[in-house]
C-alpha cells in the first residue's frame, strides 16, 4: 500500500486482501481496528471453511472506504442522523437514499485510489 499522502488529504485504498486493509485500518481509521479484529477472529480466525471471506472483505472494505475520508464519512452521518429526526417520510426516505449513494460510491473504489 502507498503511504504517500493524497493532495486530497484522503489515503489511497489498500490492497484487496485482509493483511493489507487491516494495516489501513490501523494507521488511517483506528477506530475500527477492534470491531474488525473481533469480527476476524469471531468469523474467520479459525474458520476451515473460507466461504465467509469474501463477504467480511467486502464488509469492511466498505467501512474503512468511507472512514478513511472524515469528512465523507461526516456527511454520511449526518444525513442518516439527520433521516432519523425527520417526521416527513418522503424527505427521511430521500435522506436515507443519499447516505446509501455516498456509501456505495464510497465502496466502489479500487486499491491505489
Amino acid at each position: 500500500m502507498s503511504t504517500v499522502a493524497r493532495a486530497s488529504g484522503v489515503p489511497p485504498m489498500p490492497e484487496r486482501n485482509p493483511k493489507a486493509l487491516r494495516a489501513a485500518i490501523a494507521q488511517h481509521a483506528p477506530q475500527l481496528l477492534v470491531d474488525f479484529d473481533r469480527h476476524w477472529r469471531r468469523d474467520i480466525a479459525d474458520a476451515y471453511d473460507l466461504a465467509p471471506v469474501p463477504a467480511f472483505m467486502a464488509r469492511w472494505w466498505d467501512e474503512y472506504a468511507l472512514a478513511r475520508d472524515p469528512r465523507t464519512e461526516a456527511t454520511v452521518h449526518r444525513l442518516e442522523d439527520e433521516a432519523g429526526q425527520e417526521p416527513d417520510y418522503a424527505r427521511a426516505k430521500a435522506l436515507i437514499e443519499e447516505a446509501g449513494r455516498i456509501r456505495r460510491a464510497a465502496a466502489q473504489v479500487n486499491p491505489g485510489q
